[in-house]
């Protein structure tokens, strides 16, 4: 436990660090070009590249490659003949897909958003030229990232993301102070605007990927090309990487179906693209640094268990990681839903625009909970080397959301993101309940009771905690007060009303003496640099 604490603070205070200037980074991109309709062409520009490497690398790294650098470590030589070959394999065929990408760059953008105008279409593709080559990069990032992570070196992989961020803050500050920033309508953009907003993005990206290389010294392993691929298990590996590989697009036919529907309301002038991807990114914060910095560590941990054989470990490792999780996903969750207007201002240009983005952030916030335990439950079919139940289960939870988001076509455009939001929230609780049903038939008694009991003991302290902060949002004046009547103010006003949530959150905690805030401290205890 006092391995896993420290690597989860270090994991936890890198990524922290990374997505306070990611927020950053949105939050200048905002005030360059605003949360319209050419924020909307860039945003699909620069999600291409993630949606890409999603489909062909994030999903088969996470399940496949620590696995079975695990098992390579026992070889003579700690597994470096077996890395060797799986870099230079995924090297390869990363060049490809980007090659292949770049090419159908017009394909990709008509697919993603179908209702944009015609100069619309024209600003995203222009992006997209600039944007798609990212693709290589990321690809680069996790296969260093997650060798590192089997290896149980966990902090560089989260703290290589700010190097990118810093970048691309100064290249939209450079953006605005060239061409004054603002909302500049889709016409009036110029090759040299689209250059200084697409080059910044990519080269945060290239660098990312350059200074985690930095640091693959301390994999231990001598990293030469190796084209000599039979041997290694391809077979084993194709198997395992063909169902990741389907689950994850069938993940994206999903987002594509939404990105559709984002788009019917961007192009009626409501809320779209920027502002969902806005409020998926204050959703995906705390889940980012709770379940990642938590469920990360636990990860490796579980792998080594199966490889071992100590099978009876799997249980306790499973159940800890997600009463951990979930400890911290639940005041998060009750903190958000109580700032959702002075948080979502952060990343708009008025309150209007920030109530309608808060709407669209709550039908994210329902899912939080959710996908914060699905991170471990998850996981744990990839320490066995299954991929073919989460295929499964995702293939479900794809095919809710697709269908809940054309349902939304159905609703006024005014509130049709926020539909495609909570949709998305609804398929991720079924994911979960699913997911561990099949994972309990895979382990046995899974515990789940306890899980309940302390989700129970969380969502009592949280729903008072979460009134507490919105009497606050109130007493602050609500969204006609200061708190939302600019970026940094809706900042400082998010951050008031989370720090007294988390206050009033964990003294009714302590009050109830939940066990969890003991192993909490313990943790931190363990962790803390001794004398």
């Amino acid at each position: 436990m006092s391995g896993i604490g420290r690597a989860s603070v270090l994991i936890g205070a890198g990524t922290l660090v990374s997505r306070v200037t990611g927020l950053l980074r949105s939050v200048v991109l905002v005030s360059a070009i605003g949360a319209a309709a050419s924020a909307d062409a860039f945003f699909v520009a620069n999600q291409l590249p993630n949606t890409i490497y999603m489909i062909v690398s994030t999903g088969i790294l996470t399940a496949v490659i620590v696995p079975q650098i695990v098992r390579a470590s026992a070889a003579h030589d700690g597994g470096s003949a077996f890395i060797s070959k799986l870099f230079t394999l995924g090297t390869v065929i990363l060049l490809l897909v980007t090659g292949i990408s770049v090419a159908c760059a017009p394909l990709l953008v008509s697919a993603y958003a179908p209702a944009f105008s015609d100069d619309q279409r024209a600003l995203a593709l222009a992006f997209a030229y600039w944007c798609l080559p990212q693709v290589f990069f990321y690809g680069i990032y996790a296969l260093v990232g997650e060798t590192l992570n089997a290896r149980r070196v966990f902090g560089p992989f989260t703290w290589a993301p700010i190097v990118n961020n810093i970048v691309s803050i100064a290249g939209f500050g450079l953006f605005i102070v060239l061409f004054g920033g603002g909302q500049p309508p889709v016409s009036a953009w110029t090759p040299a605007m689209i250059t200084v907003i697409g080059a910044s993005a990519t080269l945060g990206i290239v660098l990312q990927a350059g200074v985690l290389l930095m640091f693959w010294r301390h994999t231990g392993a001598r990293l030469r090309p190796d084209f000599r691929w039979r041997g290694m298990g391809l077979r084993n590996i194709g198997q395992l990487a063909g169902w990741t590989f389907l689950m994850v697009l069938v993940t994206q036919l999903a987002a594509l179906v939404q990105s559709a529907v984002y788009s019917t309301a961007s192009d009626a002038g409501e809320p779209g693209q920027a502002i969902a991807g806005n409020a998926a990114l204050i959703f995906i914060l705390p889940y980012s640094i709770i379940a990642l910095s938590i469920g990360t560590p636990y990860f490796t941990q579980l792998s080594e268990h199966v490889a071992a054989g100590r099978r009876a470990e799997v249980p306790r490792d499973v159940g800890a990681s997600v009463r951990s999780i979930t400890l911290l996903i639940v005041v998060s969750a009750a903190a958000l839903a109580a700032a959702a207007v002075p948080a979502s201002r952060v990343f708009t240009t008025s309150a209007d625009q920030a109530v309608q983005a808060a709407v669209v952030l709550g039908g994210f916030l329902v899912g939080l909970i959710p996908i914060g335990i699905l991170f471990t439950v998850q996981r744990t079919f990839y320490a066995y080397n299954d991929t073919r139940t989460p295929f499964v289960f995702t293939l479900v939870q794809a095919a809710i959301a697709a269908g809940l988001a054309l349902a939304a076509l159905a609703l006024p455009a005014d509130i049709r993101t926020a539909g495609v939001a909570l949709g998305q929230s609804i398929s991720i609780v079924v994911q979960v309940v699913m997911a561990t049903v099949l994972l309990r038939r895979r382990v046995g008694d899974l515990r789940v009771r306890r899980w309940m009991l302390a989700l129970a003991r969380f969502l009592i302290a949280a729903v008072p905690a979460g009134a507490a902060g919105w009497g606050v949002f109130l007493l602050l004046g609500g969204a006609d007060g200061w708190t939302a009547s600019s970026q940094l103010l809706g900042a400082v006003g998010a951050l008031i009303i989370a720090a007294v949530v988390a206050v009033v959150y964990f003294a009714l905690l302590f009050a109830l003496r939940a066990p969890e805030l003991s192993v909490a401290v313990g943790m931190l205890r363990r962790v803390r640099p001794k004398r």
